[in-house]
């Protein structure tokens, strides 16, 4: 091989900086702030339900199909698509408008946060601001709600399905928003845990002796292998929620002792910094296969508590706790969840 051979790149610079700036990492809201998020990274956010991890996921949707800046106005969004596929056909396409919503007028300063009704809000801004402003925000809404794209399964041969077919639908949206998908959020990975696992053991009809038996380890392998594949085609950040067994894995008592067990953890509000993790971890239980902890690279940890926060406009609202357990922070952060979105005050 001469010198000149081997000086010779594989790529041009114009390739090398779209693969670097594509590499840079997320810059997601909080709660989702500590620990710099890259594409294929595979983050998964564990809780009991409710603990507002929808909530978490719909606040980085927004904040991956709002635009850096529009008209002038600065939304400081990553401007691009996002995938949602809702395995327990529970999300509320209402709330995602909502958030929206509150997020483009909170930007274009046509709405001051007070903590109010929506209703009530969009009343007053009506009152105030006039109908270029209102038709510029319905144009930047409807372009931002086209960046969603929503997909609903019911069940493990069709989340397979979806994901054997998701090449193509990327390429296609690719083609028409001109830009790529950089975020593949998964609602509930374990909507059809125990429905796989109660059917390894149901026998095959006639008919069916030619089909495989579906088995638990099977169906995880299969999900697992088909996102690595679209994560060498189609380069994304894949955050997935799971709701989670509480109690200690070799526990014996009752649901109600349990229950007592997190009001004790979380009554005092001063002291939720000091938690140890591993009262948290004993209140976390593993159910997922393998196969699926292993391709998680993040684990964020979610629980309500019984302690609320008062607002400016002397509103309570529900405090919840996040941890980050992979990889391991010594801390702990509060937030509420209010009509704009997920926030943290501490």
């Amino acid at each position: 091989m001469g010198p000149q051979s081997w000086i010779v790149g594989d790529e041009s610079a114009k390739e090398v900086l779209d693969r670097v700036f594509m590499e840079r990492p997320f810059l997601l809201l909080p709660p989702l702030h500590r620990v710099p998020l890259r594409v294929g990274n595979v983050v998964e956010l564990v809780g009991p339900s409710p603990s507002a991890k929808t909530q978490i996921l719909i606040q980085a949707a927004i904040s991956c199909i709002l635009p850096k800046e529009w008209n002038g106005v600065q939304y400081g969004g990553l401007d691009h698509p996002v995938m949602f596929i809702d395995l327990d056909c529970r999300f509320d396409i209402l709330r995602l408008s909502e958030m929206l919503k509150h997020r483009i007028m909170e930007a274009t300063g046509s709405m001051k946060k007070r903590g109010g009704e929506l209703k009530n809000a969009e009343k007053s801004i009506s009152d105030r601001t006039r109908k270029p402003d209102i038709a510029f925000d319905e144009k930047l809404f409807i372009f931002c709600i086209n960046r969603f794209l929503y997909v609903r399964c019911s069940n493990s041969f069709e989340f397979l399905a979806t994901l054997k077919l998701l090449h193509h639908r990327l390429w296609k949206e690719k083609e028409t928003h001109g830009n790529s998908v950089h975020l593949l959020m998964i609602d509930s990975i374990g909507a059809f845990h125990w429905v796989d696992r109660a059917s390894t053991f149901l026998p095959l009809r006639d008919n069916d002796r030619c089909r495989k038996s579906l088995f638990l380890q099977g169906v995880s392998e299969a999900v697992v292998q088909e996102i690595k594949k679209l994560l060498r085609v189609h380069p994304m950040l894949i955050i997935a929620t799971k709701s989670t067994i509480l109690g200690d894995r070799y526990s014996s008592t009752s649901s109600e002792v349990k229950w007592n067990f997190m009001k004790h953890n979380f009554q005092d509000t001063s002291d939720t910094r000091n938690v140890t993790r591993n009262k948290l971890q004993l209140l976390h239980r593993e159910y997922m296969p393998s196969v699926w902890q292993s391709f998680v690279t993040h684990r964020i940890l979610v629980q309500p508590s019984d302690d609320h926060f008062a607002t400016s406009n002397h509103q309570n609202h529900s405090l919840h706790v996040l941890e980050w357990l992979l990889p391991s922070l010594s801390f702990l952060d509060k937030f509420i969840v209010t009509d704009s979105g997920v926030s943290v005050v501490s």
